[in-house]
């Protein structure tokens, strides 16, 4: 039998390494484009846009199924990276796989957010119009991946809105244990906004509009990935808000009352995972998740 001293020291050397286990179910991505590609944990901006700097040109995280981004300009969009198989690639692939890699089954950008809010994004309401995050005199994003989840935050101060300035702070969180993104919208001034998210849609795919989330199925007009895949997305709407539902020509939007803050919960899947071949299959799965 090893001595006590030994033994004590095995299991704090041991220790970190089963941490680092438990928290291998997600992960977090932020860096400049340029030089050395070095993980950074924030990063600001006067004027409020480092989206073609920054790599995959925002902050990312992601869990075991698929990886979200926020781009980092005034679009301010929640965009999705699939995958064919549960694992973590963001740190080794930074979104873009070469085609070859991805036909041999890394992940890809199927997902088209474009100039929408995306899958989940946030930004304002004024009683007419959709306001968007900007301009502001300040943007700020940061990334952090604690025990069991890993989240990213975009943080926009100075948005002119309705006669004011206010800040605007969206965190979007993942879990290890499931498929289902948290996006939190906070007016960081205390005034109460009316918050706009939804989920964007186009002419080709499939729209399922119920009482409890809208959910899309189909194929995106994407022309980065290797193959044409469909990809599902859902945002699950929140029964404690009274929201206002209106759809446009290319988004379903979910609009709040004046409120300080707001907690929507997302999900993504693709075609290339098991037992995700259709739309059915597809709504099948938000259906089993709705109540976690």
């Amino acid at each position: 039998m090893l001595p006590v001293m030994k033994r004590i020291l095995i299991l704090v050397l041991f220790f970190p390494l089963l941490e680092c286990a438990g928290q291998a179910k997600t992960d977090i991505s932020l860096f400049f484009k340029r030089g050395d590609r070095h993980q950074i944990d924030s990063v600001s901006s006067k004027r409020g846009n480092l989206f073609r700097k920054l790599g995959h040109h925002g902050p990312a995280i992601e869990n075991q199924w698929y990886a979200l981004r926020i781009y980092f300009d005034k679009k301010s969009a929640i965009d999705v990276y699939s995958k064919a198989k549960p694992g973590l690639e963001l740190k080794e692939k930074q979104w873009y796989p070469s085609k070859r890699e991805q036909l041999d089954g890394w992940g890809a950008d199927y997902y088209k957010a474009g100039n929408t809010i995306g899958l989940g994004g946030i930004r304002l309401w004024d009683g007419e119009n959709i306001v968007p995050l900007h301009p502001v005199s300040k943007r700020t994003a940061l990334v952090e991946r604690t025990r069991d989840s890993s989240y990213m935050e975009m943080t926009s101060d100075g948005i002119p809105y309705m006669g004011e300035k206010v800040d605007v702070r969206v965190r979007v969180t993942v879990f290890n244990n499931t498929r289902i993104a948290k996006v939190e919208a906070t007016s960081m001034t205390g005034t109460a906004l009316r918050f706009v998210s939804g989920i964007n849609y186009f002419d080709d795919l499939e729209v399922q509009v119920t009482d409890n989330y809208i959910a899309t199925w189909g194929i995106h007009p994407e022309d980065v990935a290797a193959e044409k895949i469909a990809v599902g997305g859902a945002i699950f709407i929140p029964e404690s808000f009274n929201l206002e539902r209106i759809k446009l020509e290319d988004q379903y939007i979910l609009i709040s009352g004046q409120i300080q803050k707001i907690t929507f919960r997302i999900l993504s899947a693709n075609a290339r995972e098991p037992g995700i071949k259709s739309n059915a299959q597809f709504l099948k799965l938000v259906e089993n998740l709705i109540s976690e």
